[in-house]
């Protein structure tokens, strides 16, 4: 398995959390039916999305660090 660039694993947290964020508005303003399932999608979602843009934050500093202490 290929290792994800930063910069991808950031977009896909952003997709996540935005996800994990517009779900719960659309089920507030019912737009879509408040169920069990979708409201874990959603927490879901949301947790993931924030631990895979740390990720991608983390892997940039280092690879940032790294390349500078090349110099």
């Amino acid at each position: 398995m290929r290792p994800q660039s930063p910069r991808k694993l950031i977009v896909i947290g952003l997709v996540l959390v935005l996800l994990g964020f517009i779900l719960p508005v659309l089920m507030v303003i019912d737009v879509l039916e408040a169920t069990l399932l979708l409201s874990f999608f959603a927490y879901g979602a949301s947790i993931s999305g924030l631990l895979l843009g740390l990720i991608g934050i983390v892997q940039i500093t280092r690879l940032r660090k790294n390349r500078g202490a090349d110099r």
